[in-house]
């Protein structure tokens, strides 16, 4: 090959073909390559473009330097390759939930919640509340935590708590706190601040399975028969659930009661009523005047709630009984025509608050270790 114009065959093929023809190109001897790719930009200008680029980068030693040459050329004359669409080296997908726990719920209507989310970069990060139904987002805490650390925490969390604690599909966990916090506009407080740390995570995360870190064995589903059931013989069994531990501290707030409570001491000790039936019966009117007063509709729907819910953490741990007998109190208690007096589980909770008041009114035990009511949180800023 004596001249540039012994190179237009070859151009004309590396252009048709650019697969082999870039190759081609880059076996020719360094000065040959020079004048082919001045001849190719002399005549075909911004039509070489694409082989000079491919030149540059696939390229070895001489072949390189000499296609970078030419582009440097082209550039000068405001001919330039395309600009690459770059993408980082590690993408940031969205967070999503892996793994959730629920304890059962105490007396307060207070319950702990984890849920586990993984991180748009792949770490893991443990999001702790206390969740109560009638203030909403109690408390907040938690950040990245590792698998290993992860297990270290759930294990000392089984052997701690004394409420039971399982693992439920996130979406359900999340919706317990979705619903915590539409409880604080209504009273105008908001959740702590540490929350906001969460706020964006909530709210753009979805559903997730994280097989990678999710427990052996199938994930655990969400029975959903722990509905409310209209059950009266079951109904009428359901103060046996007052003997379970995880419920030893459900009953009305005692303070609220404190009066009732003084009346039902001084009929008990009255010298003046002699009659065991009388004074059963002036127990009975008691616990009715409690009942009509404290648990308005409102009252009976949350119960009901609590319920329910346990209703659903017992049938997890392998208590059927105990989950029917939740049903069929809850049954009860959503029956806006059954009177509260007539619901043997409504009936439960006022005797038990009106002896722990009695016990707190003769000084056994502080009011303040038997307070049924949660804190209330700051209103917010108007």
């Amino acid at each position: 090959m004596s001249g540039p114009a012994s190179y237009r065959p070859l151009l004309d093929a590396a252009l048709a073909d650019p697969a082999t023809g870039v190759d081609r190109l880059a076996a020719l001897p360094p000065d040959e390559l020079d004048a082919a790719l001045r001849e190719g930009v002399h005549e075909r200008g911004e039509a070489v473009l694409p082989l000079v680029t491919a030149l540059a980068e696939r390229g070895a030693g001489p072949t390189r330097r000499i296609a970078k040459r030419v582009l440097y050329r082209l550039a000068q004359s405001g001919i330039t390759p395309p600009a690459r669409e770059t993408r980082p080296v590690i993408g940031r997908r969205p967070e999503r939930p892996l793994r959730a726990w629920l304890s059962g719920i105490d007396g307060s209507g207070s319950r702990a919640a984890w849920i586990l989310f993984e991180g748009g970069y792949g770490g893991l990060a443990l999001c702790s509340v206390i969740l109560n139904d009638v203030e909403g987002v109690m408390e907040v805490a938690g950040g990245e935590i590792t698998k290993k650390r992860l297990e270290t925490e759930l294990a000392r969390l089984r052997a701690s708590q004394k409420l039971p604690w399982v693992e439920l599909p996130p979406e359900h966990v999340i919706a317990r706190v979705s619903e915590a916090l539409a409880l604080h506009p209504a009273r105008g407080t908001g959740p702590p601040p540490e929350f906001s740390r969460w706020q964006r995570v909530f709210q753009s995360t979805g559903p997730g399975t994280g097989a990678d870190v999710a427990p052996a064995g199938e994930n655990p589903s969400v029975d959903q028969t722990s509905a409310p059931t209209n059950d009266p013989l079951l109904a009428e069994r359901a103060a046996q659930l007052f003997h379970l531990p995880e419920l030893m501290g459900w009953f009305l707030d005692p303070e609220s009661v404190q009066s009732d409570a003084v009346k039902l001491m001084e009929a008990r000790s009255s010298r003046l009523i002699l009659s065991d039936q009388i004074k059963a019966e002036r127990e009975a009117a008691i616990v009715t005047q409690v009942l009509e007063r404290e648990l308005t509709d409102e009252a009976r729907r949350r119960w009901a709630k609590r319920l329910t819910e346990m209703a659903l953490i017992f049938q997890m741990t392998a208590r059927p009984d105990a989950a029917a007998l939740a049903r069929a109190a809850a049954g009860q208690l959503m029956d806006a025509g059954r009177g509260i007096q007539h619901i043997p589980f409504a009936r439960g909770l006022a005797q038990r608050a009106l002896e722990v008041a009695s016990e707190v009114a003769s000084g056994r035990i502080s009011a303040g270790d038997v307070r049924r009511h949660p804190p209330e949180r700051a209103r917010s800023p108007q």
